[in-house]
């Protein structure tokens, strides 16, 4: 069997194990735990500690190749924002986060039996190009830049949005964030210039690059970074959920991923030792 044909089945095998590794813990959930960081539990006391009615949005700044991550938040913070009684504007960054928007009001109504009124308790805006320049129109004159929502329906029309007239009239903002535009474009403008408290979701991988806003002038309310972060604020809110139960796949490929690097480097050693030990032999 030569170099190559060795290497195609041992990828292969490393695949198979992988599938097998994340497959279990969906059949048979191992009960491995999630304990919340302070960086979640700002975001969600930012949530908690806001008054009833109040007008919040939450923005859908990503699309379905990062749905694994965010929406499991989004599904938490709308829940939460409903349960404190606010009132929920949905907006989009991205062009397919406000089908986002949609799925996840959607799923969380279940939970609520189908008692929230749309246009009453949430409203969907729906996307809007421009990123930074998009808040600083929200921040002028709200219904210049969504004079209808996804349905068509006019700005005045709706009675959620009669007394929003600017940013100045929203409580807090919650970006789930994928990129650019995104989080950092409501940390700029809705919190530098309007100061309106914000908090933020990003996927994993991006979290790091957010950790700096987290201060003491609280550019930031707290950050949500993946789906630990999620399984964090299902936690606070009292059960486990999707997010959760995804958390067991998720650390026993990470485990896994581990023992696979450590092989590899062990075999790329002992390969390097032979092949040193043989150089030796042909030079006498």
């Amino acid at each position: 069997m030569s170099k190559l044909d060795r290497t195609q089945i041992e990828r292969r095998i490393v695949f198979l194990v992988l599938v097998i590794a994340v497959a279990l813990p969906l059949i048979f959930p191992l009960g491995m735990k999630t304990y919340g960081t302070p960086l979640t539990k700002k975001a969600y006391d930012l949530v908690e500690n806001t008054p009833p009615k109040s007008v919040v949005i939450i923005s859908f700044d990503y699309d379905p190749s990062t749905v694994t991550e965010l929406q499991p938040m989004a599904l938490a913070v709308i829940e939460h924002a409903w349960k404190k009684e606010h009132r929920v504007i949905a907006t989009a960054m991205w062009p397919q986060g406000s089908k986002m928007a949609d799925l996840a009001f959607a799923e969380v109504q279940k939970k609520f039996n189908n008692e929230k009124v749309y246009g009453l308790d949430y409203v969907n805006l729906g996307y809007k190009v421009g990123g930074m320049v998009v808040i600083q129109g929200m921040g002028r004159n709200f219904k210049t830049v969504f004079p209808k929502d996804t349905s068509g329906l006019d700005y005045e029309d709706i009675e959620l949005l009669r007394p929003v007239k600017s940013l100045r009239d929203i409580k807090y903002v919650v970006s789930l964030s994928a990129g650019d535009p995104g989080l950092r474009d409501w940390i700029m403008t809705a919190k530098g210039k309007y100061d309106v408290p914000v908090a933020g979701g990003t996927t994993a991988v991006s979290a790091p690059g957010f950790l700096p806003y987290v201060n003491d002038q609280n550019q930031l309310y707290g950050l949500m970074g993946g789906m630990k972060a999620a399984a964090e604020y299902e936690l606070l809110l009292g059960y486990e959920g999707s997010a959760s139960l995804n958390m067991n796949p998720q650390s026993v490929a990470h485990i896994l991923i581990l023992i696979l690097i450590a092989i590899g480097n062990v075999k790329a050693w002992r390969k390097r030792k032979a092949d040193a030990k043989q150089g030796e032999v042909k030079n006498g």
